[in-house]
């Protein structure tokens, strides 16, 4: 007797493209857009146009929502076991490779954050700095931050996609808003250039993609990707 599978038909067809275009389609733009203006603006200059401009309301916002990099990503692994225990490994997985692929060229490039940049190369410039947040001076390319908030909301993204949830492309492109606005934080706040965000995401681009398509592949046909804590209980 051939045993029936649980698995949905989307699951079954969770290594195909589908999946990733809803977040990876406005992501290809974000790239686009942020590569034309590389190209035609000032270093300078189009960081000095993107970070402005500042307000009381936005220098306390901005930086508590840069600092969900600090622990959304811990509590979403541990979160995710509840829901299946796949994409808490993959997630896990994603941003390990995120960080495996971000940190060897950040320090072996080391370049100048702005506050550096801008004191070496226009000291008559004065950045608007929102009061409180600490200031780095090295290791701007590629974003850290950007790569992280990036590899989150693209695992986020792909998470109810075998679903039979309705406007699963409004969900994804909801994930892809709330990544660029992590990434926009670490230029307003002056702590990275356009190129280190632009650096930042391709990292979580390709990470994503390579353990999408390496990892899935190995564990569809099991039943982990529906095991969860709550199953464990029973």
């Amino acid at each position: 007797m051939v045993k029936k599978s649980t698995m949905s038909s989307a699951e079954k067809d969770n290594t195909s493209l589908h999946p990733i275009l809803p977040f990876a389609i406005p992501t290809a733009i974000l790239l686009i857009g942020l590569g034309v203006a590389l190209l035609v603006t000032p270093k300078g200059a189009l960081h000095l146009w993107l970070c402005q401009p500042h307000t009381a309301f936005l220098d306390t916002w901005m930086p508590r929502y840069s600092n969900l990099v600090d622990w959304l990503p811990y509590v979403s692994i541990v979160l995710l076991l509840f829901y299946r225990a796949g994409w808490s490994v993959f997630l896990a997985g994603n941003l390990l490779l995120t960080t495996a692929i971000v940190q060897p060229i950040k320090h072996w490039i080391n370049a100048p954050r702005p506050l550096t940049w801008f004191g070496d190369n226009m000291p008559d410039v004065v950045l608007p700095l929102a009061e409180g947040v600490r200031m780095n001076y090295w290791l701007s390319f590629p974003s850290g931050h950007t790569a992280t908030f990036f590899a989150l909301f693209f695992t986020a993204s792909l998470l109810l996609m075998d679903t039979d949830m309705k406007a699963k492309g409004l969900y994804a492109f909801l994930c892809f808003i709330l990544a660029t606005i992590g990434a926009y934080t670490r230029i307003y706040l002056s702590q990275h250039f356009a190129l280190d965000i632009f650096g930042g995401i391709i990292c979580a681009f390709i990470s994503t993609l390579l353990f999408y398509y390496l990892y899935v592949p190995r564990t569809k046909n099991t039943h982990f990707w529906a095991w969860n804590v709550q199953k464990l209980r029973k």
